[in-house]
């Protein structure tokens, strides 16, 4: 299964694509039929063997995940596993999911499919978290996929200060970098905490991968602004699934739909379908350990066929985030895009990067760090937008830096991580054994 660019496939059409995964369903299906779970749901019957079959399977969800841990959802032997991985849990208990080495080969080639390409003159900074989630380690594995120089930073070890990673960033000449949106605007401040300029002391950092979180438009240009207007390419996955979709030239996001069979399901209408809004639903075509028919991520998405600028063949979705989490003001209910989007459409020149909102029954309450001289003119701003755009009862209240995103999380230098017993005169020893 090698490794090609989307525009470079032996596909060129809708319908292509389509006998693409019909072709590979019946060795899914029969993949899947070898775990516990997919053994079980379909026992005392005609278990489903064919494209004509897929048609009627029931959707997998995140409770049948939940309740087939650690491993229910297994098709191959416990020696044939290369890694064992669960989710954040952000909507609920964490799920399992593991891979085989050929299923660590997919999961590698989907996440460098980045329109700028990576390659052996790359160095790869990776600021996402390691430890059970995928997200560190998949983008490692692609980046050594791809010859780069891997800079394991390590969003949540205490070992990787951010005033750390922005001296690595900065000394080892990084090219390009993975985090979250949230991280690209933290290293950002990081940086002019140390006195650095970030649109100009990095002059080798020519684009920074982001995922994990919704992100709006508006908040991408403003990373891509603050970093010198170097692209922000976003992705979407999960790590029950790895790389789903990526960004193209054109801004638009791509399912690598000839990797896995993505649908979309309504939950009011109870059915499935191509395209459209709803709920995303992904069966992968070429996952060993882990086979998963219909699996319903519960992102809410919209997918459409329409032809992109870009000339990929692929479908295009809009992440919209999961509709559970959209807080009623009044009768409006009201998500973190429609706040983040006036947010990072106000000037530049105000340097809003950090805020946060509570949506209260009776108002919402948005609070923007900014620098005093620019203060009225951001709140008056950011006020008007919020009645023109979301029209509900609200208050907007300028803080000073450092009042959500404390100076000292941007310049701090924390301990080694290396237990100590023996301390000498005058030393803290309530630190003995406990890591720092």
């Amino acid at each position: 299964m090698p490794w090609t660019r989307p525009d470079a496939t032996s596909w060129s059409n809708p319908d292509e694509l389509a006998a693409l995964q019909r072709a590979e369903l019946p060795r899914v299906l029969a993949t899947a039929l070898r775990s516990p779970f997919y053994a079980a749901r379909y026992a005392g019957g005609e278990p489903p063997r064919t494209a004509a079959d897929f048609a009627g399977l029931a959707l997998t969800t995140k409770q049948d995940l939940r309740d087939a841990y650690p491993f229910g959802m297994l098709a191959v032997a416990r020696t044939e596993l290369a890694t064992y991985h669960e989710s954040s849990g952000t909507a609920g208990d964490p799920t399992a999911s593991y891979y085989t080495e050929k299923d660590w080969t997919d999961l590698a080639e989907r996440y460098a499919r980045k329109w700028i390409g990576m390659s052996s003159s790359d160095t790869f900074l990776v600021r996402t978290p390691y430890a059970l989630l995928i997200t560190g380690h998949l983008a490692h594995a692609a980046g050594r996929l791809c010859g780069a120089t891997v800079v394991p930073g390590d969003s949540r070890s205490m070992a990787t200060p951010l005033s750390r990673i922005v001296r690595v960033v900065h000394d080892l000449e990084v090219t390009l970098t993975w985090s979250n949106p949230t991280e690209a605007l933290l290293l950002a401040a990081a940086a002019r905490a140390a006195g650095l300029r970030p649109e100009r002391d990095f002059p080798a950092l020519r684009a920074m991968f982001v995922a994990a979180e919704p992100l709006t438009a508006a908040r991408r240009q403003r990373i891509s602004e603050i970093w010198g207007g170097i692209p922000v390419i976003e992705e979407y996955g999960s790590t029950e699934t790895g790389t789903m979709a990526g960004q193209c030239p054109s801004g638009a996001m791509h399912l690598w739909a000839d990797r896995a069979i993505f649908e979309v399901w309504s939950p009011e209408a109870g059915t499935l379908s191509s395209t459209g809004r709803g709920q995303l639903v992904v069966t992968p075509l070429f996952r060993e350990a882990m086979p998963l028919l219909r699996y319903n991520l519960a992102d809410e998405v919209e997918v459409s066929a329409r032809p992109c600028p870009c000339g990929w063949p692929l479908p295009t979705v809009r992440v919209l985030g999961r509709a559970a989490f959209a807080y009623h003001v009044g009768s409006t209910p009201i998500t973190q895009q429609q706040v983040e989007e006036p947010v990072f459409r106000l000037p530049a020149a105000c340097e809003v990067m950090f805020w946060r909102a509570a949506a209260e029954p009776d108002v919402l309450r948005v609070e923007i760090e900014v620098a005093d001289e620019a203060r009225e003119r951001a709140v008056k701003e950011l006020r008007a937008a919020i009645d023109r755009e979301l029209g509900v009862p609200h208050q907007v209240t300028g803080l000073s830096p450092g009042t959500i995103v404390p100076a000292h999380a941007l310049r701090e230098q924390r301990d080694i991580l290396k237990a100590r017993y023996l301390f000498g005169p005058g030393e803290e020893w309530s630190k003995a054994v406990m890591y720092q």
